[in-house]
């Protein structure tokens, strides 16, 4: 008969459990009622087989976590609208936090039991079941492997008995299961980039892979036997023993070569991480195995180390190549793009906090070193394998080589661009090389396209002649790509804003003329875009940017400045001084902390573009007997992650833009849009409108007849909304209501409207400072250091 206890504490988990369901959707509901009715009778049958009456200090410890469990188990389940991730990765991160907790309790208290281990165990496995069925719906279904690995074993265990024998005590495989809902659960947090919690993720399952194997191993070496004479017992043992050693062998190299065959075939793009991308034969691999058979032992170790650690070096750029692709459509440059890491960063602390973006980049440096460490093993391993079956070995590296080069004659290939016949390691370190040895002369060639200068030395009374009197504002918007407008899920939602906005312009007196220019960058980097659009000059990496702003080019800024204008950037990314901004010729430069905003941060964008505008119209366009202004201002609200997004409400109620305060806990946030292309393209395009909206609203309540507004992007949107392969083609739009400033660029055949198609013109983004000095002003003097125009 059940006790009355352990009835009060099943009937605990029943209705805290159905508690923590009440207001999910039907899905998360019945998952709920499902999980508590089957904990109760697990619990209270449990209770009886162990001959234990009540729950233990400890016990109580663990049924918190299986009720916790229930809640995860529920929200994963559920199907309902409401956002669900934050509450399932902080339930799912203190119930593992209590798996440290209970056995602590139960060893000070004397209360250690064969239930309360059991029931520890049955609590963390089915957590950790939860958390990769919740993960593989993100990552993809392989990694259900880790959740569903443990109650294979069990289930293989009925058939075969010597598998629920009982395992001696090891660290190395408390460590290994508890890392797995460490793992999962900040998978599922999204602090990690999706490439990050892939390699994380993978890991894990490895580890966990090589931890049963060794398991299996053990045990089949323990297992029972009948009794036999001494001869036969000793036989018996040494063959148990072979087998063991022949498992974890195999184990052991199979691991070793998968991943030897990543660094050496393995892509550097996501999209081509398929099963035929590594059925090759790479032809590094039989070089280098027929340098270790050929080395004596000193040589052979000293190569072994190089070898390894340059096929972890090997692997770590494909793994950071995977990164670049997903966000800017291109591999990493081991010159330039280390200035990446510092702005993506800081992204990710004004994404998912400080602390949280400090442990993603921790976490991102252990999981280099321990690929080096791992690389090399595996090398080692491999290595030692081969000279122990010398000849076998030689053999092999033969006829694979033979095989290799009749491949490489007929041209075979399994999939496009994949040769079995593989030199693909060697051909990626040579054009890394040769990238490399192209960067470092690149500042000459920078230096003599920057020695070309048609506007260095014309005066100021001379420039910009067609604009005296206006306010001139170049606004940046962020990621406003071609995508926008043309071929994606997007495009129909801002089409319409920007059709409706030409009407609203023309009906308030206003005109506009659009075209496309060509970005220096793509996915990031706005800087090189605005910088280019500034000095004429083609500025694609950090080193040339450094180099663009200790020097003397003319920007355009600096050309209105020398015309007369009050010059004013307006930058609300920028929390830090930014001496730079004295080189591109601002009168006055305004960052986060210089516009008095006292509303709420949109994820990465610390201000509504809204209030961006209104604090320019207040602070500088409002003021009495003031000079023309040209303002740039950066527009931030499209930076990714696109949600959540600010909403637009009357100009006169911006104030200090505390009335935002309802809308940042508004709408979808990030981590429900995420990684979904569909869902992220939309909410990309809804803050394309919303940036749009407030520029065609800012010309509607502001724009009089010296207005004269420049609007362009800086750059396409991130890969998983423009796809592989775009082009960087930015829309640009010149609305005025003054028509003889558009009639100044009539001879460059920009479409009328602020919505252009795709057969509008396309212009290089370096070319669009001398066409505006020149549509505005005098032709240039030829009073300049002769210099190479860049390809």
């Amino acid at each position: 008969m059940r006790t009355p206890t352990a009835g009060a504490a099943a009937l605990l988990v029943l209705l805290v459990g159905l508690i923590m369901t009440v207001g999910l959707g039907p899905s998360g509901l019945l998952a709920g009622v499902a999980y508590t009715a089957v904990g109760w009778a697990a619990l209270t049958t449990g209770l009886r087989r162990f001959g234990q009456a009540s729950f233990g200090p400890a016990d109580r410890v663990t049924l918190a976590r299986a009720v916790l469990t229930g809640a995860v188990t529920a929200l994963v389940a559920d199907t309902g609208p409401q956002p669900v991730t934050t509450a399932l990765v902080v339930l799912a991160a203190v119930a593992l936090a209590t798996d440290a907790v209970d056995g602590r309790v139960a060893r000070r208290t004397g209360t250690v039991s064969a239930f309360g281990a059991r029931f520890d165990m049955e609590v963390d496995a089915f957590l950790i079941l939860v958390l990769s069925a919740y993960l593989a719906t993100v990552l993809g279904p392989w990694v259900l492997a880790i959740g569903v690995m443990r109650y294979a074993f069990v289930a293989v265990g009925h058939v075969v008995p010597w598998l629920r024998a009982e395992l001696p005590h090891s660290m190395i495989r408390k460590t290994v299961a508890a890392a797995q809902g460490i793992v999962l659960t900040v998978a599922a947090s999204g602090l990690l980039p999706h490439t990050g919690a892939v390699v994380v993720t993978g890991l894990a399952l490895a580890a966990l892979v090589w931890s049963f194997g060794y398991d299996i191993g053990w045990l089949y070496r323990h297992r029972a036997t009948e009794p036999e004479s001494a001869t036969g017992t000793h036989a018996t043992e040494a063959a148990t023993r072979s087998t063991r050693r022949r498992v974890l062998s195999g184990v052991t190299t199979a691991l070793a070569g998968l991943l030897v065959l990543f660094a050496l075939v393995g892509p550097n793009q996501l999209g081509q991480l398929t099963p035929e991308a590594f059925a090759r034969i790479p032809v590094e691999a039989l070089v280098v195995a027929g340098l270790m058979l050929a080395l004596p032992l000193r040589s052979r170790r000293v190569t072994v180390a190089v070898v390894g650690v340059g096929l972890g070096l090997l692997a770590v750029t494909k793994f950071v190549d995977m990164g670049f692709y997903e966000t800017l459509d291109r591999p990493f440059n081991p010159v330039f793009d280390w200035s990446f890491f510092g702005p993506g960063i800081d992204f990710l602390g004004d994404s998912i906090g400080r602390f949280a973006a400090i442990a993603a980049v921790v976490g991102a440096v252990l999981l280099i070193v321990a690929l080096l460490v791992l690389m090399t093993l595996a090398v080692l391993r491999l290595t030692r394998l081969a000279v122990a079956h010398r000849t076998t070995a030689t053999r092999t590296v033969a006829a694979f080589g033979v095989v290799w080069v009749v491949f490489a004659v007929l041209g075979v290939q399994l999939a496009p661009d994949s040769p079995v016949a593989s030199n693909s390691a060697a051909n990626h370190v040579f054009d890394e090389v040769r990238q490399v040895r192209s960067d470092l002369l690149d500042p000459q060639r920078f230096a003599q396209e920057a020695a070309v200068d048609d506007y260095r030395y014309t005066p100021g009374d001379e420039l910009l002649t067609g604009l005296r009197g206006k306010d001139v504002v170049v606004a940046f918007v962020e990621s406003y790509g071609r995508v926008a407008v043309e071929g994606t899920v997007a495009a129909p939602g801002v089409d319409a804003v920007l059709d409706a906005g030409t009407d609203r312009l023309r009906a308030a007196g206003f005109d506009s003329r659009s075209g496309f220019l060509t970005s220096s960058t793509f996915g990031g980097g706005s800087w090189f875009a605005h910088s280019t659009v500034q000095s004429g000059l083609w500025i694609d990496n950090q080193q040339r940017y450094d180099l663009l702003v200790k020097s003397d080019r003319l920007t355009l800024t600096g050309a209105f400045k020398r015309a007369g204008w009050r010059t004013v950037g307006s930058s609300p990314q920028i929390n830090q001084d930014w001496p730079e901004g004295d080189y591109f010729g601002y009168d006055q430069q305004y960052g986060a902390n210089d516009v008095g905003y006292r509303g709420p941060q949109f994820t990465y964008s610390k201000m509504p573009d809204q209030y961006t505008l209104s604090f320019f119209q207040r602070t500088e366009l409002a003021r009495a007997d003031r000079a023309p202004v040209m303002a740039e201002i950066d527009l931030t609200s499209s930076h990714s992650p696109w949600a959540p997004l600010p909403e637009m409400i009357d100009w006169k109620d911006v104030g200090d833009g505390s009335v935002f305060d309802p809308q940042a806990e508004r709408g979808p946030r990030s981590d429900e849009i995420w990684p979904d292309p569909t869902k992220v393209s939309a909410a990309y395009g809804r803050s394309i409108e919303y940036s749009l909206e407030s520029l065609i609203s800012y010309v509607e309540t502001y724009g009089n007849d010296d207005t004269v507004l420049v609007f362009l992007g800086d750059h396409q949107p991130a890969p998983i909304v423009s796809g592989t392969g775009a082009s960087r083609d930015v829309p640009i739009t010149i609305v005025a209501r003054d028509p003889a400033v558009l009639d100044r660029i009539s001879s460059w055949g920009w479409e009328a409207g602020l919505n252009p198609s795709s057969g509008a013109p396309v212009t290089r983004m370096d070319d669009f400072r001398n066409k505006f000095l020149r549509a505005f002003g005098p032709e240039p003097q030829s009073t300049h250091v002769a210099g190479a125009k860049p390809q």
